[in-house]
């Protein structure tokens, strides 16, 4: 990646990452990805959070890699699960899954010091029109963000296509929460909104490493965490969906590092 050295960070904090560095992160990425292809089919009614937690950090030990989140501020589990109107940072628990409930489960390995971070939405059982929507609209708005990944873009430009898309077809960007950059740290600069201008915000530069993970709301933005001070909710009650991809900035465009293997990242799989 000629004039891309390692180590280089420009003037807002963002590393740039170099060619061999991709494969660590295509390796962590896959991991992530595999897992949650394997969780798929447990998300049943009847299933609890907890088991799906125990599923995950059991694959995550069995692979010979390491949960992000394990430790992390005090958290104790190998994902955040996030059920029905909890926007994100669910922690899994006895909690039985009902049919036509909505999740979104997101999990982070560590691979040879990489960070493969990824989230995507399941349904237990039977898809309710309005839920099948929301999960749509979030599916689309992330490929949208994606699409508008290129070296000279802005990190604006990313907001925008998934702002402009979503309240588009009349639902809510959550602002609370963002994307961040990664790596070999788990958050690192840039902060990734969902919303913003086109041209605002630091270009973006070959080599840039990062998540987009909208969360959309099919009511109002609004959100409020609990006081386990993790699980965020909607404040008005309507239902949410996320999806997350790690992505790198290429010469003309985007890798995604968190690519399903399964091709079950959408739930109609």
């Amino acid at each position: 990646m000629e004039g891309h050295t390692r180590g280089r960070v420009t003037r807002d904090g963002i590393r740039i990452h170099e060619d061999a560095d991709f494969s660590g992160m295509h390796v962590a990425g896959r991991l992530a990805a595999e897992i949650l292809d394997e969780v798929a089919p447990l998300v049943t009614p009847g299933a609890t959070t907890g088991e799906l937690d125990d599923f995950i950090r059991a694959r995550v030990e069995a692979s010979g890699a390491t949960s992000a989140t394990i430790g992390y501020r005090g958290y104790q589990h190998a994902s955040c699960i996030s059920v029905n109107h909890v926007v994100c940072h669910g922690i899994p628990g006895p909690k039985l899954l009902k049919d036509g409930d909505i999740l979104n489960i997101d999990v982070t390995v560590i691979v040879d010091g990489w960070y493969g971070d990824t989230s995507r939405m399941f349904v237990a059982g039977s898809l309710s029109r309005k839920a099948e929507r929301l999960i749509q609209v979030t599916h689309d708005a992330l490929m949208r963000g994606i699409g508008a990944v290129r070296p000279g873009a802005t990190f604006g430009d990313i907001g925008h296509a998934i702002q402009a898309y979503v309240e588009a077809q009349r639902m809510s960007v959550v602002r609370d929460f963002c994307g961040h950059g990664l790596g070999r740290v788990f958050h690192a600069p840039p902060n990734v909104l969902h919303y913003g201008r086109p041209g605002s915000g630091p270009r973006l530069e070959e080599g840039m490493f990062f998540t987009i993970e909208p969360m959309v709301n099919l009511g109002r933005p609004e959100t409020k965490v609990l006081a386990d001070d993790w699980t965020a909710v909607t404040r008005d009650k309507s239902l949410s969906a996320q999806f997350e991809h790690s992505v790198g900035v290429t010469a003309d465009g985007c890798d995604i590092f968190t690519l399903s293997p399964a091709n079950r990242f959408h739930p109609t799989w």
